[in-house]
């Protein structure tokens, strides 16, 4: 008998090891975060270390969320100043005892909660995750319990802010009560007006172009918008859009203008063969402007003192395709354009607090100080003063600031007027329509913003140079 073969153990089939899951990763954090956090870094930016928007925007123009980022930024400065009052109310310790960023984005969050169209827990949760991106994960459980009861409280918390009616539309309590001193009547519109989105308005070359023409080219572009009854020039676009893709614009046909604004040029009264000089001209749309208005002049000089601000010019002009001679120079300075001969018509758009477009600029509510007001009419005197001496006799200078302040603007005239006696006032061209908005004073004209006129806050005053013989008389 034979002996048995040996019995093999038999080895179980291997079971399939669990491979990595393809694709690329879940996101480290909700989608909407990161944007979050870039505008809170902004915010801090504007609010708590005093620069600009467009200065604290930098950073996020390489992001593909850039314009959320810039959304959510000029949103919260816009009622900034309503939002942080009530989260203060939240808080154990002073708002100046915690990081920037972290004030910054708890106030943006309120926002989001307040004002954006996303369920306030969805804005809690990013805010949250924001904090982790800010590295400040310590504090997401801070950020998560401020903002849990804000979305509780906030008719209570918002309610005791809105007792104070600088807070309520989320203004400087100093311009508040100075714009309610000067307009009684006004004030409380020009506040609402502030906080809307801005009107994107176009100025239609009208050597190219017709208003009418434009619109039916917007029509057929399905970009709906209207013209305005008292200007030749300007079009209102029912809803913004880049201005790139507005046909025209690259040829030069269109600027961007408000429709406010627009009105500097044309107080000119402009000639063929004058002189002319454009002060403070930069970015270069009135500059433009002019040279729409008359092709035919003897020249115009383009002046700022901010080479950078002037390279704007340049580029203006070249998109419009006109010319000018540009030069930098301090118009402070009485003898800055003594090589100059005088000029038949000067367009001085005088730097100022810029008050008249805070909805354009809501980082002005922040950056804005009533110390600075004294300072910007002094520098105004002294610009007025230079520029009027290059004035020929029997020549037109416009006056102009962006201002809703009189002590920038009526006042600032008065006071030129006392010291200057060889300087007349004129009064408002009689084939110049005026904006239902427009105030009529002893010295020129103010706009204010508001429901009567999709314009901005604009100031002018028409001088002249008298004749000898009126002088005399």
């Amino acid at each position: 008998m034979s002996a048995s073969p040996s019995r093999r153990k038999r080895t179980p089939p291997r079971r399939p090891q669990p491979q990595p899951r393809q694709g690329p990763k879940p996101p480290r954090y909700a989608p909407g975060a990161e944007t979050l956090a870039q505008a809170a870094l902004a915010i801090a930016q504007v609010a708590l270390a005093g620069k600009s928007a467009d200065e604290a925007l930098l950073a996020a123009d390489g992001r593909e969320d850039r314009a959320a980022v810039r959304a959510i930024t000029l949103g919260t400065l816009r009622w900034y100043l309503r939002l942080a009052p009530a989260v203060a109310q939240l808080l154990t310790r002073a708002p100046e005892e915690m990081p920037s960023e972290l004030r910054a984005l708890l106030v943006a969050a309120c926002h989001q909660v307040e004002y954006s169209r996303s369920p306030p827990e969805v804005s809690v949760h990013l805010a949250v995750d924001a904090a982790r991106v800010l590295e400040l994960g310590h504090a997401a459980g801070f950020v998560n319990a401020v903002l849990r009861r804000f979305v509780a409280r906030r008719a209570e918390l918002l309610a005791d802010v809105d007792a104070e009616i600088a807070l309520r539309h989320a203004h400087p309590v100093w311009f508040t009560r100075s714009l309610a001193a000067s307009w009684p009547d006004d004030f409380e519109q020009v506040l609402a007006a502030n906080n809307l989105h801005p009107p994107m308005t176009l100025r239609v070359a009208k050597d190219r172009s017709s208003v009418a023409d434009y619109l039916r080219e917007l029509a057929a572009a399905g970009r709906p918008a209207r013209s305005l009854d008292w200007s030749d020039s300007a079009i209102v676009l029912e809803y913004p859009t880049a201005v790139t893709a507005l046909p025209g614009f690259a040829e030069g046909r269109i600027s961007i203008q408000d429709a406010g604004a627009q009105l500097a040029a044309r107080l000119l009264d402009l000639k063929p063969g004058q002189r002319v000089l454009d002060a403070c001209a930069a970015p270069g749309g009135k500059t433009g402007h002019i040279l729409e208005l008359e092709p035919r002049l003897g020249s115009l000089l383009a002046v700022d003192s901010d080479a950078e601000r002037l390279a704007l010019v340049s580029s203006t002009l070249e998109r419009l395709q006109r010319e000018a001679k540009v030069r930098a120079a301090d118009l402070t300075d009485s003898a800055a354009l003594a090589d100059e001969a005088p000029f038949d018509r000067i367009l001085l758009d005088a730097p100022c607090s810029s008050t008249g477009v805070i909805r354009r600029h809501p980082d002005i509510k922040l950056l804005r100080r009533a110390s600075d007001i004294a300072a910007f009419a002094t520098l105004q005197a002294r610009i007025l003063d230079a520029v009027f001496a290059r004035l020929a006799v029997g020549g037109r200078l416009v006056y102009a600031t962006c201002s809703v302040l009189p002590e920038e603007n009526e006042q600032v005239v008065a006071a030129f007027l006392a010291r200057q006696t060889a300087a007349r006032v004129l009064g408002w061209p009689d084939d110049l329509a005026l904006p239902p908005s427009a105030q009529r004073l002893g010295h020129g004209v103010q706009l204010l913003p508001g429901p009567a006129a999709p314009i901005d806050g604009f100031y002018y005053a028409v001088l002249a140079r008298a004749e000898a013989a009126e002088l005399a008389a």
